[in-house]
């Protein structure tokens, strides 16, 4: 998949160090710790699990890069779950700090959620409260805040956003 500025791809086993260096960085997943990540073998689960999921499914997260960069930026894109006993696709990005505020996350999330359209299955986005710069590039994206579906989440209140 490509935007004017990103390619998404599938993740590989060799993603493993950036999927590490992302969810070790305590910032990237300041609202989440839960998600953080401080081993190499945990880093290569997480990875093989998001690989897992694109062959059962045909769709997952992705991992971003500039166009024409190897560096990885983050990851973004849909897996399949369940809220409130209802299969939904939870639309997930995380960047690394130092590409915050230049509207990438925005941009991967647009398109991932334009292609999340041919599935079945409602896009939602769980949000914490606080997390005033994910909140903005769900409603880029095109979610609206559907507070009928909050529930509670490994780190605290989630918030949920849908699209409509």
């Amino acid at each position: 998949m490509l935007t004017a500025r990103l390619e998404l791809r599938r993740p590989v086993p060799a993603d493993t160090g950036a999927v590490l260096r992302i969810h070790a960085d305590p910032l990237a997943c300041e609202h989440n710790p839960g998600d953080m990540i401080t081993t190499w073998v945990v880093a290569a689960e997480r990875c093989r699990a998001w690989i897992g999921h694109w062959e059962r499914h045909g769709f997952g997260y992705r991992v971003l890069r500039r166009r024409g960069s190897e560096h990885v930026l983050g990851f973004c894109g849909v897996k399949l779950m369940r809220l409130h006993d209802a299969p939904v696709l939870n639309l997930f990005y995380r960047l690394e700090p130092a590409a915050w505020g230049s509207g990438l996350a925005a941009e991967a999330a647009c398109a991932v959620v334009a292609e999340a359209g041919a599935q079945p299955y409602p896009v939602i986005a769980r949000i914490r409260p606080a997390n005033i710069g994910s909140a903005r590039v769900a409603v880029k994206a095109g979610l609206v805040r559907a507070a009928h579906l909050d529930t509670l989440g490994e780190d605290g209140p989630d918030w949920i956003w849908a699209l409509p």
